[in-house]
């Protein structure tokens, strides 16, 4: 147990049923639960950026009839720069694109590294959390 979670127990499987197994009886710790839900959490947010693109998705996934498809077009025709500008607050293509480049880079080094250390990714992320997976 890391100690994040305020309850590192055992879920009662009388109160979760079959959500707490994880194969037979063996039940989940709490923490694990919510790692779970967590990672469930991204998964489906992640599916509902693909279902749904909106205007700062890539044209392939645009329809050509949309709005903002003009805008896109001449957008992919420019290049980011070294460091877009984050003058603007909010959800902007600026900042779009800066998360994408900082998660690129996080990938980069979780692959770099694991090959290093001679580890799997799993692992290295699980060193990274403080051990919260396993």
């Amino acid at each position: 147990a890391s100690g994040m979670s305020p309850c590192p127990l055992a879920l009662d499987l009388k109160e979760w049923g079959t959500l707490a197994t994880i194969s037979g009886k063996n039940t989940i710790t709490n923490e694990r639960a919510i790692i779970l839900i967590a990672n469930v959490h991204a998964l489906m947010v992640g599916l509902a950026a693909t279902i749904s693109p909106n205007s700062f998705a890539d044209t392939l996934l645009l329809d050509p009839n949309h709005p903002m498809y003009e805008w896109q077009m001449e957008r992919n025709s420019k290049l980011g720069g070294v460091m877009p500008n984050l003058g603007k607050m909010g959800v902007t293509p600026e900042a779009e694109l800066a998360n994408g480049r900082m998660a690129m880079m996080g990938i980069i080094t979780c692959i770099a590294y694991s090959g290093i250390q001679g580890q799997s990714m799993i692992d290295t992320i699980n060193e990274w959390v403080g051990g919260a997976y396993f």
